[in-house]
C-alpha cells in the first residue's frame, strides 16, 4: 500500500524539493505544504535542515538555490572569461565623463575596470588591488586605492581600515560586485565583512550598477546586502531568462543586456 504524501521519509521530501528548487528556481513553503500533503511547520524544518546543510538558502516564505559564486578571486577571475568581459563593457559603458566611480571586488568589475573608456575627469577608487593594477598608468584618471587586510575569496582589502575609507567615500556612481541577487530575496554576500563594506559603499553612492551572471539570478547567499531596488542599474547577460528580469524591472531598475560573448 502506498503511503500517503504526509508519511513520505523527510529525505525522500527533501530530495524532491531539492528538485523543485533546481527546476523552478524557487521554492515557497505554502506551496510545499500542499504538495507534499503536510504541514508548513514540517517543510520550514525540512528548509533549515536543507540550509545548515548549504544545500538552499532560507528567505521569506521559503528558499532560493545557492549562489555558485563561491571559492577564491584567483579562481573566479578563470572562469567564464569571455562571458565577464562582455558584462563589464557593457557595465563601463554607464560611466561617464568627471565622475568619482567607485569599483567594488569582483572579476566581472574587474573586467569593467579593463573596459573604461576614455573620459575626461575620471575619479576611481576601489580596494580590489588586480582593479588598482588593471587602472594604474590609464591616461585621465584619478586612482585611488584603499588599503587594508586582502580577504583570499573577494580579493579586495576588508576590516576596519577599508571601511573607515570607504565611508569618507561619495561616488557619483559605485560599480558593487553582486554574489546573488533575486527580486524578493535581495543581494547577498558570502562574506559577512564583504556584506558590510558594500552596505557602507551603498549608502554614500549616488547611483548603484551592478553587473550579474545568470547563475547568480535568482540566487541567495548569506549575508543580505540590501533590497534588489538599491540598484538603479543592472546588466545582464544577452541570453538572461526574461522571468529572472522582469520582477527586478518591476521594482525599477534599469535593465541593460550585455553583447553575445564568443564561449569560453
Amino acid at each position: 500500500m502506498t503511503a500517503p504524501p504526509d508519511m513520505a521519509l523527510p529525505l525522500e521530501r527533501q530530495r524532491a524539493i531539492l528538485d523543485r528548487l533546481g527546476r523552478d528556481g524557487r521554492v515557497v513553503a505554502a506551496d510545499l505544504a500542499r504538495a507534499f500533503g503536510t504541514s508548513e511547520d514540517t517543510i520550514r524544518r525540512d528548509l533549515r535542515d536543507l540550509a545548515a546543510r548549504g544545500l538552499c538558502q532560507r528567505v521569506y516564505g521559503g528558499a532560493l538555490p545557492i549562489s555558485p559564486s563561491q571559492g577564491t578571486a584567483t579562481r573566479r577571475r578563470a572562469e567564464r572569461i569571455s562571458g565577464k568581459q562582455a558584462l563589464g563593457a557593457r557595465l563601463a559603458a554607464l560611466v561617464r565623463p568627471g565622475q568619482t566611480v567607485f569599483i567594488d571586488a569582483g572579476s566581472t568589475n574587474l573586467a569593467a575596470a579593463r573596459a573604461l573608456p576614455e573620459l575626461p575627469g575620471l575619479t576611481v577608487a576601489t580596494h580590489d588591488p588586480a582593479i588598482a593594477v588593471a587602472l594604474t598608468g590609464r591616461a585621465g584618471i584619478e586612482l585611488i586605492l584603499l588599503g587594508g587586510r586582502i580577504d583570499a575569496h573577494s580579493g579586495a582589502a576588508l576590516g576596519m581600515h577599508a571601511l573607515r575609507g570607504a565611508m569618507d567615500m561619495r561616488p557619483d556612481l559605485l560599480l558593487l560586485g553582486a554574489c546573488a541577487l533575486d527580486a524578493a530575496g535581495g543581494l547577498a554576500a558570502f562574506g559577512y565583512e564583504d556584506a558590510e563594506m558594500k552596505r557602507a559603499l551603498v549608502r554614500r553612492a549616488g547611483a548603484v550598477a551592478a553587473a550579474v551572471t545568470n547563475d547568480k539570478l535568482g540566487t541567495a547567499a548569506p549575508h543580505r546586502v540590501g533590497p534588489a531596488d538599491i540598484l538603479s542599474d543592472l546588466v545582464a547577460e544577452h541570453d538572461a531568462p526574461e522571468d529572472r528580469l522582469s520582477p527586478l524591472r518591476a521594482l525599477g531598475l534599469r535593465v541593460h543586456r550585455a553583447e553575445p560573448a564568443w564561449e569560453d
